[in-house]
Formats: structure tokens, C-alpha cells, sequence
């Protein structure tokens, strides 16, 4: 199943309020593997940074004056997410940076239901812990120490593992790992049972043989145990 991990980086906080997309970073998986395909992209906001969100993700009105708008790449966007589940973590915030977008493209939005939200995910399956990005990869042991700024792309890398632990995806592929081993061993190894030339002698004694004797005996003539066992 192809799904779309993704991250945005903005402005500010409200596109409502004028803020837009500085850059998106999209990354491919098909089955919870990423596939190397990826999607990643700065945007001039057609508006100055503030200097609270250049501390955040370290782009400046100056580092995105030369790079496309949003109506220039919109459709190489749209291409890549085609019509994928989106994987998003505090997915509100991102879905409405990119409809607030494709509504000034006039492109047809992108409906909250095609999304999974993995702050939602994170805050159903651990309750009132930190559930941002940072303590989520605390949590599942996942390495962030190139996280020094936010950045789309890279916190798209982040989430796919985060995604695939909140899931319990790792856990599953593992455990199924496990459970076909011994099968395929013992259909694929040849001679993998194999007959003694000299048979062990047993180790069931005159008393123990009795006593089995005398307790089939009382099961009757169709005791399975009359099938199999050696009752002489």
C-alpha cells in the first residue's frame, strides 16, 4: 500500500491570518518501507519571514526569494501525493497551510480524511505523555541528533519511523519473521530429519510399560493408543 509521509514548514501559525508554506518535504512509502522516492521543495512565501519562524526552521526572506512559489510547483505536488493516504503528524496545521495554498492555485483541496494523524495516533496510544516529534523519537529510540532545526524533509524521515512504531508495524514484520523461519527450514533444508542408523534404546521401563498396558485396557478396543503403541 503506497502512503505519503509528509511535513511542512511556514511562516507562522495561520494562514488565515496571511502566513504560507516556506517549504514541504513528501516522502514515498509502499508498505511501510520507503521506497527512495521523495518529494522536497523550497517555496518563496511571497512574504517576509518573521524572525520567530526563521529561528524554527532557519529560512529567511533572503534564502527563498529566488526559489518558486507555490503556484509553480503545485503541480508537480499534486503528481507526487496523486491520491495517496497522507501520513502527517499534527495533520490539522499542515492540511490547512496546504489548502489555504491550493486555494490561491485554484487546485481542488485536500479532503482531512485522506489523512492519518500520528499526534492523534500517539495521544491515543500513550495518554497524557509528550507526544510532539522530539519525545516520540525519545520514546521508540529513534535517532534525531541531526535535528538541530526543523526541516521538511528530514522530520519526513523522522515521522516514518515514528509511523511505523505507532502502528506496530516493526513489532509485526519481525514477529512474522520469527514464525517463517522454522517453516522455511523445514521445507526448503533437505535431509533435516534424519532416521539413526542405530536405534536409542528406550528408556520406558517393565513397570511403566505395565501400567500402560493395564490403562489402555480399560479404554477399550478403540483406544487410539491401540492404533500407535507398542502394547507387547
Amino acid at each position: 500500500m503506497r502512503e505519503i509521509v509528509l511535513d511542512t514548514e511556514t511562516t507562522g501559525l495561520d494562514p488565515a491570518k496571511g502566513d504560507r508554506l516556506v517549504e514541504i518535504g513528501a516522502i514515498e512509502i509502499v508498505n511501510q518501507i520507503m521506497t527512495g522516492a521523495n518529494f522536497h521543495v523550497l517555496i518563496n512565501p511571497e512574504r517576509e519571514v518573521p524572525e520567530d519562524a526563521f529561528r524554527i526552521h532557519g529560512h529567511s526572506s533572503a534564502s527563498l526569494r529566488d526559489k518558486p512559489p507555490f503556484s509553480v510547483i503545485v503541480d508537480e505536488f499534486l503528481e507526487f501525493i496523486g491520491q495517496d493516504r497522507l501520513i502527517i503528524h499534527n495533520a490539522e496545521f499542515d492540511i490547512r497551510f496546504l489548502n489555504a495554498e491550493l486555494i490561491l492555485a485554484g487546485r481542488p483541496l485536500i479532503p482531512f480524511e485522506r489523512v492519518i494523524d500520528t499526534l492523534a495516533l500517539a495521544r491515543s496510544r500513550h495518554p497524557g505523555a509528550p507526544n510532539n516529534l522530539d519525545a516520540l523519537c525519545d520514546r521508540y529510540r529513534i535517532d534525531r541528533s541531526r535535528r538541530v532545526k526543523h526541516g521538511a524533509l528530514f522530520d519526513a524521515e523522522i515521522l516514518v519511523d515514528v509511523y511505523v512504531e505507532l502502528t506496530g508495524g516493526r513489532q509485526k514484520s519481525l514477529l512474522l519473521s520469527c514464525a517463517e523461519k522454522p517453516l522455511r527450514q523445514a521445507i526448503m533444508v533437505p535431509g533435516l530429519h534424519r532416521t539413526r542408523a542405530t536405534p536409542m534404546p528406550s528408556r520406558i521401563g517393565e513397570i511403566e510399560r505395565r501400567v500402560h498396558r493395564e490403562h489402555v485396557a480399560m479404554l477399550g478396543e478403540s483406544a487410539i493408543w491401540t492404533r500407535y503403541a507398542d502394547l507387547r
